[in-house]
């Protein structure tokens, strides 16, 4: 077999390998978020609690997903102040009173993603129609996208 041809061969099993390992399972972060949800499974906290794993999660955030956060927190605590402040998959979250999570912000940096989401769950009442969003992504958070987040949360509470 020539040098080129080993080459060829070298870089096709590489390549097959890769592929093999990237879709045989779950990415480290997807398994650290996992786990991090079987600790809140377990843990039962008060809103004091909650909202204190919260907010230590958005410490830990990269500057700019860390201010929309915080952000966030500031305007779903006001507009739903009946919303559980607590942490899901690690993520900031908010649940209902059946501890349904009703909303839950997702940085970007979590799962190396270009921009942090905003996302609804079932809970959330925004059903519209056969068809409705339940996650938007946010590159910032100023007054316009504010306002169109306190509709959404307050539709979302019912």
């Amino acid at each position: 077999m020539s040098t080129t041809a080993k080459k060829t061969a070298a870089r096709s099993a590489k390549k097959a390998t890769a592929k093999n390992t990237a879709s045989a399972g779950f990415s480290s972060a997807e398994k650290e978020a996992m786990k991090e949800r079987a600790r809140e499974l377990k843990a039962e906290k008060t809103r004091a609690e909650g909202e204190a794993d919260l907010l230590a999660k958005v410490a830990a955030m990269h500057e700019s997903d860390r201010a929309m956060a915080k952000r966030l927190h500031v305007i779903v605590t006001s507009v739903a102040p009946g919303l559980m402040p607590k942490t899901w998959y690690g993520m900031p979250a908010y649940a209902n009173k059946d501890g349904k999570i009703v909303c839950f912000f997702k940085d970007a940096r979590k799962f190396g993603d270009r921009y942090a989401t905003l996302g609804f769950n079932d809970a959330a009442a925004l059903d519209d129609g056969a068809m409705w969003s339940t996650s938007y992504a946010l590159k910032s958070l100023g007054d316009a996208e504010e306002k169109k987040i306190r509709a959404l949360v307050k539709k979302a509470i019912g």
